[in-house]
C-alpha cells in the first residue's frame, strides 16, 4: 500500500479524459460567437429535463439563481416564510431570503440527514395555525404565512417526498427541492409505486452544476426543472431582465442566464454521468464493506429502501473528528467538513434568534460528520488505504482487505 496523495475530490482526471470534446464545445463556439443562449443552452435544457423526468428545463447561471428563482416564479413574498433544514450549504437560505421570505427551519433525520417529516408535521400543526379561510399556514410567533417547503436532497440522497408532499397538498404549500447535490438520485414513492428522479416531484427543483458536483460545469452553472410550463416560462423571463423579447420587458428580472460555452461542456458531460453515479455507488458500497466491523467508531452512510443515493459526498460520523482529520491530512489524504455549522447558529442569522439546542440533530452532525475522498475512478487500494488510516487513527490494528 503506496502513501500516493489521495484527494478529496479529482477534478483533473476527468476533463483530460474528455479533453478533445470540451475543447470542440469551445472551438464551435468561437467560431459562432453564440456565448449566451442559442442552440447550445436548448440543447442541454433538453437534454437534462430528459434526465430528470421533468417536462422543462431552464438553464441558468448558478444553483442559488435556480432556487431563487424558483421561489419566486411559485409566488413566494415578502414576508413569507419558507420552511427548510439547518444542516445544508448557505445557498439554501440565501435563495429563501433573497427571494423576499424569512427561512425558518425543521430538524433532519438523524440516518439520511435529509428533512424530517414528522418533524415537519410538528412545525405545521404545533408551531402555526391553520387558517381556513385564507387556505393559509399561518406562523404563531410571528403572524406570517407559510407558504414553501424547501426539501434539501443532501450528500446525493433525496429527502423523504411522499409524507413531505402530503403535507403540502393538505396545508396548501408549495414544494421546491434543492436538489443541488443530487443528479441522478431517485426516490421511489410508495404512492405512485415507482421510481421518480430528483428534480422532477416537487413543483419546481434547483440544480447546481458547481465543477465539485457530479455533473460540474467548469465554472459556474445551474438549472431549474419543473413540470409547470407556466413556472418555467416565469423562470425565463427572470434570468434574463425579464425580456419576452430583445428591450420587452414583461416584469422585472436578474441577469441569471446559463452561457452557452458551459451548456456545451455540461451536454458533453451529461452523456458520461450515470457512468459516473454507478461508479460513486460501487465505490460507496466498498467503503461500507471496509468499515463492516468498525460501526462503534465510525457511522457510514444510510441509504433507506426507498432511496438510489448517488452518493456526491461519503459522509461519515466520528467522535474526534478534528483530531482524525488532522491525521489524515498528515499522510496525505484529503477530507471535507459539509458542513461544520448549522445555519441557525451561524452569525449570518443571528437576527433570526435561534439558540444551541433548538435543532439538535442537525447541531450533533456538524460537530461529527467527515467527508472521505469520493469520485468516479477513486481505486479499490485508495479506499483501502483511507479506511485503514481512519481505522489505525482509532488505535485499531487490523488488516483491511
Amino acid at each position: 500500500m503506496t502513501n500516493e496523495h489521495i484527494p478529496f475530490l479529482d477534478l483533473v482526471t476527468v476533463h483530460r479524459e474528455l479533453q478533445d470534446e470540451l475543447v470542440e464545445v469551445l472551438t464551435t463556439t468561437l467560431k459562432n460567437a453564440g456565448f449566451i443562449g442559442g442552440p447550445m443552452v436548448q440543447g442541454f435544457e433538453k437534454d437534462f429535463e430528459r434526465f430528470c423526468e421533468a417536462r422543462f428545463c431552464v438553464g441558468l447561471a448558478s444553483g442559488t439563481d435556480a432556487l431563487r428563482f424558483a421561489l419566486i416564479a411559485i409566488g413566494v413574498k415578502s414576508g413569507d416564510i419558507v420552511v427548510t433544514v439547518p444542516n445544508t450549504f448557505i445557498a439554501t437560505t440565501e435563495a429563501i431570503s433573497q427571494a423576499g421570505a424569512r427561512p425558518d427551519f425543521v430538524d433532519i433525520d438523524p440516518r439520511t440527514y435529509t428533512m424530517d417529516p414528522g418533524k415537519l408535521r410538528e412545525y405545521i400543526e404545533h408551531t402555526c395555525k391553520w387558517n381556513a379561510k385564507t387556505r393559509q399556514v399561518i406562523h404563531n410567533a410571528t403572524g406570517k404565512p407559510v407558504t414553501a417547503v424547501v426539501p434539501v436532497h443532501l450528500y446525493g440522497q433525496m429527502a423523504d417526498m411522499d409524507p413531505i408532499l402530503d403535507l403540502a397538498t393538505q396545508y396548501n404549500l408549495k414544494v421546491v427541492e434543492d436538489a443541488c447535490q443530487a443528479q441522478g438520485a431517485e426516490y421511489f414513492s410508495q404512492k405512485d409505486n415507482r421510481w421518480h428522479r430528483a428534480g422532477s416531484m416537487g413543483h419546481a427543483a434547483a440544480f447546481s452544476f458547481y465543477p465539485g458536483k457530479n455533473l460540474g460545469a467548469c465554472g459556474e452553472a445551474g438549472a431549474m426543472t419543473t413540470n409547470d410550463e407556466q413556472l418555467a416560462q416565469t423562470c425565463r423571463l427572470l434570468r434574463d431582465h425579464g425580456q419576452s423579447k430583445k428591450y420587452f420587458h414583461d416584469i422585472e428580472g436578474y441577469n441569471g442566464r446559463l452561457d452557452a460555452i458551459q451548456a456545451g461542456f455540461l451536454r458533453v458531460k451529461l452523456r458520461h454521468l450515470e457512468k459516473w453515479n454507478e461508479q460513486r455507488r460501487e465505490a460507496a458500497e466498498r467503503y461500507d464493506k471496509l468499515f463492516a466491523g468498525a460501526e462503534r467508531l465510525v457511522t457510514t452512510p444510510h441509504q433507506p429502501s426507498w432511496a438510489r443515493s448517488v452518493y456526491h459526498l461519503y459522509v461519515v460520523q466520528v467522535e474526534d473528528r478534528a483530531r482524525l482529520q488532522q491525521k489524515l491530512s498528515d499522510v496525505g489524504i484529503g477530507t471535507g467538513i459539509h458542513y461544520p455549522v448549522a445555519l441557525h447558529l451561524t452569525k449570518a442569522y443571528e437576527g433570526l434568534g435561534f439558540k444551541t439546542g433548538d435543532f439538535s440533530v442537525a447541531e450533533k452532525a456538524a460537530a461529527h460528520i467527515l467527508s472521505l475522498p469520493m469520485f468516479p475512478g477513486l481505486t479499490v487500494d485508495q479506499q483501502r488505504r483511507v479506511v485503514t488510516e481512519v481505522l489505525k487513527s482509532h488505535s485499531i490494528t487490523t488488516t483491511v482487505s
